[in-house]
């Protein structure tokens, strides 16, 4: 098979790594195998080299860095994955994860030697199996549910948090002045207590000057708390809340980029929650609870350091409870950190009850299953609950707890002071101030303990969405992408393979197209129809061989501006709420009015539109609610034509309409294959026959191809096809040769597969 290089790895580039490998090795140190590195970190392409010897693991980044491990090393193990095109290996030992490098799966077969020569040298052929055995598990397995999520996860904010840094350095300016002024009033106790209150009881007469002194210097403190207190809860607010705005727009954008494999393994409800409820909750942690615990912290420390500057002692005293409670904060915190991570999974599970309900209502109302919904609500619900009343059993015990100590240390600071003034120490106004202090001390204390709740549940949510935030996408982006000027539409398959796991759904697979020429793919379901048309949208990238488009692997152009050029028309047409005219314009946003009526003209869609109560300006229902199976497949002919595609794909844009609807479909589809590179998988004989070549595919690969009649003649796989179903037409609708010649042939499906069909 021949095979073509990826781009952005040429094989000067390896022979480049191998060259300085031979420079890197030792006396006697032999090279048992070698793998070409040629993705990087986020999936771009790149040229790195990862190397086995007889002693140790070397590898060569992209930038010509060297890293290397010795295979004497404790715990060391290899693992192998693969997914939707892309292998990993990550190089672990017992403290956990060391390296991991990817490449495209044209390198499968030298990892997989690697790998076994790996655990051959590090711990023999029997564990190198079992090494095998648990990668394959791993990559099965769903690694966002496996750790806890730790506090330390919160720090990744700080990158959003970036931007905003003068006006959080402010913020802390504003809490330090505003905690500050808030302890100024409990040291005026102490001149108030000693120098007028208890001089007045001896006899003394008051000093009403100092008293106007002093009772002024407590009303300035509280209006200066108060306006810092003010200014900075407004600042660090609004700064929290842009924080929160753009953690969910790069949360939504980065999401946008993933591939389809990735959305197939998430339900849409989850989805949902990460980033509508976890960046609310992370939101609501930073514009509150964050400065609060900052507020704390700042109490705490300046409230120390003046019960130490008053009586070293006495404040000893003060903080006999904090031990203490710190280590209940600890212990509690473990057993909340992964309490709230398995809520958020429980409370996902319920928002994916109405996420599937509510937009398929029609259907539960349909075959009445209204209290079998109700049921699945209802115990999805009660494990919510379930979950919640676990976890409060353990907070009601803590915040108890904390609050019983706080009061201890009270008494015993009562106590001890009052001791401390019978002996003559102390004064009475020291005593009273320390009181005073204490109170907000301890309040302080039992305020930040409860922190610790909010603190762990935005822990969590922050886990949940750098989950997303951190998954790259196996469509690399090329690092010099090709400029996409004018596409002709000559399509060219050399060798094309593609895996998904360890399953080979595309092998071997050579087809030209040229341009304008019109192609019908058929097949039995899970031939790999719908593979193959994945595969030159680029919703995935080929494993082995190249697609190419006029000369160029479509690996070298961005992803957005190839499929720019590719007009893509469904069998299920998805439209979104809004009107008929913003449908029509999806792909093409600026277009004018005439354009859009020209599209609808073209799909002979104008005519229905202009029977709705507003025409091109009314509503369409969620998915098209409102309209017919066939007017909502006319719109989007209609979207596909208003962006002029040179790259056409038609997958099966008939099978789920009646006979007189497909005429009509049929008749938009003359008009949108005209000039354009047609792909057309369908049910329905109508839709292919006029179809310059059919290409009859069969477990991945090509079986035949030609023109209709040469294919019948040649009584093959196509003929075979044929004859089915004939007969399946003949048993579902008897009647005469010539409409049974007419009825649709149904030629293939959709497998429920994230790739495709199997």
């Amino acid at each position: 098979m021949q095979h073509h290089d990826p781009v952005g790895t040429p094989e000067g580039g390896e022979e480049e790594a191998s060259e300085a490998l031979k420079s890197r090795l030792r006396a006697a140190e032999n090279v048992l195998a070698t793998v070409p590195v040629d993705l990087d970190g986020e999936l771009r392409f790149a040229s790195g080299l990862l190397a086995l010897t007889d002693r140790r693991l070397l590898a060569r980044d992209s930038e010509g860095a060297w890293a290397e491990w010795p295979l004497a090393a404790p715990g060391l193990d290899l693992q192998l994955a693969d997914h939707a095109g892309v292998g990993t290996l990550d190089l672990l030992d017992l403290r956990g994860r060391l390296a991991r490098w990817r490449y495209t799966l044209r390198h499968q077969a030298a990892a997989l030697r690697l790998q076994k020569l790996f655990g051959q040298q590090a711990a023999g052929v029997a564990q190198a199996t079992a090494v095998a055995a648990e990668a394959d598990e791993a990559a099965l397995s769903e690694p966002e549910l496996q750790t806890p999520p730790s506090t330390w996860v919160l720090l990744r904010l700080g990158r959003f948090a970036k931007p905003y840094r003068k006006q959080l350095i402010a913020g802390f300016l504003l809490t330090l002045a505003s905690t500050a002024a808030t302890l100024v009033p409990p040291y005026l106790t102490i001149p108030l207590m000693d120098d007028i209150l208890i001089p007045f009881q001896n006899g003394q007469q008051i000093a009403f000057g100092k008293v106007a002194m002093f009772l002024s210097a407590l009303l300035a403190a509280a209006l200066a708390g108060w306006a810092l207190g003010w200014a900075r809860t407004y600042l660090l607010a609004l700064v929290s809340e842009r924080i929160g705005a753009d953690l969910r727009t790069t949360t939504y954008e980065h999401l946008l980029t993933l591939p389809l494999d990735y959305f197939g393994g998430k339900r849409t409800g989850d989805l949902m929650a990460r980033i509508g409820s976890e960046t609310d909750r992370i939101n609501v942690f930073l514009s509150l609870h964050a400065l609060d615990f900052l507020t704390d912290v700042l109490m705490i420390a300046m409230t120390a350091v003046i019960l130490v500057s008053i009586n070293p002692l006495l404040a000893v005293v003060t903080l006999v409870p904090l031990p203490f409670i710190a280590w209940m904060i600890h212990v509690v915190r473990d057993r909340l950190r992964t309490g709230f991570e398995k809520i958020d999974r429980v409370w996902s599970e319920v928002t994916n009850v109405l996420a599937d309900t509510i937009p398929g209502i029609r259907v539960v109302k349909a075959f009445a299953q209204e209290k079998r919904e109700a049921r699945r609500f209802h115990a999805a619900n009660a494990y919510n609950l379930q979950v919640n009343d676990k976890l409060n059993k353990t907070w009601s015990l803590f915040t108890p707890s904390v609050s019983l100590l706080t009061e201890i240390g009270l008494l015993v600071v009562w106590g001890f002071g009052i001791w401390q003034v019978a002996r003559g120490r102390i004064t009475v106004g020291v005593l009273t101030a320390f009181i005073a202090y204490i109170g907000r001390f301890y309040t302080r204390l039992d305020s930040m303990s409860r922190i610790v709740s909010v603190t762990q549940k935005a822990a969590a949510g922050a886990k949940r969405i750098f989950d997303i935030l951190d998954h790259v996408s196996n469509v690399p982006e090329p690092a010099n992408p090709v400029k996409v000027e004018r596409v002709q539409g000559r399509i060219e398959m050399a060798d094309v393979g593609f895996r998904y796991g360890s399953r080979a759904v595309i092998r071997d697979l050579d087809l030209v197209i040229e341009p304008g020429e019109m192609i019908g793919l058929v097949g039995h379901s899970g031939s790999g129809k719908s593979t193959l048309v994945n595969l030159i949208c680029r919703f995935y990238d080929v494993t082995d061989g190249a697609i190419l488009v006029d000369g160029t692997d479509i690996r070298r152009f961005a992803v957005a501006d190839y499929r720019r050029h590719v007009g893509l028309v469904l069998q299920e047409p998805f439209l979104f709420f809004g009107t008929i005219a913003q449908n029509i314009a999806y792909g093409k946003p600026g277009a004018t009015r005439e354009e859009i009526v020209a599209a609808a003209r073209a799909a002979h869609a104008h005519d229905f539109i202009l029977r709705l109560p507003h025409g091109y300006d009314s509503l369409v229902g969620e998915r098209g609610q409102g309209l017919s199976g066939g007017e909502r497949q006319r719109i989007s002919i209609a979207r596909a034509l208003l962006i002029d595609p040179r790259i056409l794909i038609l997958d099966e844009a008939t099978s789920a309409v009646d006979t007189e609807t497909e005429k009509e479909i049929q008749k938009a589809l003359d008009n949108l294959v005209q000039g354009r590179t047609t792909i057309a998988i369908a049910h329905r004989l109508s839709t292919l026959r006029k179809a310059d070549r059919l290409v009859v595919m069969d477990r991945g690969e090509i079986v035949e191809v030609g023109p209709h009649d040469a294919l019948m003649d040649k009584q093959g796989a196509y003929w075979r096809l044929y004859q089915a179903q004939l007969r399946q037409a003949d048993d579902e609708s008897p009647g005469s040769a010539a409409e049974r010649a007419s009825v649709a042939l149904a030629l293939g499906g959709h497998a429920a597969h994230p790739a495709g069909e199997a």
